[in-house]
Parts: C-alpha cells; sequence; structure tokens
C-alpha cells in the first residue's frame, strides 16, 4: 500500500548563483556544497528544507520547495 508523503527540500537558481558559500555555512546537515566554485548544489536526500540557507543567500536565488511522493507503508 502507498501512502503520499510530502518532504521539502532547497532548490538552487544555478544559473544565478554566486557560488559565495554563506548557505554551506548555515546548512545544519551539510547538504549544500559548490563543486568547482561554480555554483551550491543541493543533496535532496540530506536537505531537511528548514530554509536557513535561502535566508542566507545575499543573491536570493535558493527558495524551498515540497515535492509530493508516494511510498510504501514500510517506509514512513
Amino acid at each position: 500500500m502507498a501512502v503520499q508523503k510530502s518532504k521539502k527540500y532547497a532548490s538552487v537558481q544555478e544559473s544565478l548563483c554566486v557560488a559565495c558559500g554563506c548557505c554551506i555555512k548555515v546548512c545544519p546537515k551539510g547538504a549544500i556544497s559548490v563543486p568547482k566554485g561554480i555554483h551550491a548544489v543541493v543533496d535532496m536526500a540530506a536537505c531537511i528544507g528548514c530554509g536557513l540557507c535561502a535566508k542566507a543567500c545575499p543573491a536570493s536565488v535558493i527558495t524551498v520547495k515540497t515535492v509530493e511522493m508516494e511510498v510504501g507503508i514500510n517506509e514512513r
């Protein structure tokens, strides 16, 4: 049996990210990295959707989104 579950996660507008690293410093789960100094990348599996990175972003290019997922009853 499947159940609907929502998950919040941070999303970065990569083309506008200035790779300053402010989001990395405030992320409590270490879910954000800036590989090769190009733009921030969020590890959705590690992200808890707290929004601290969005508040810290000086370019305002991080938002918190919600995705609906179907999970098996044993995965809740």
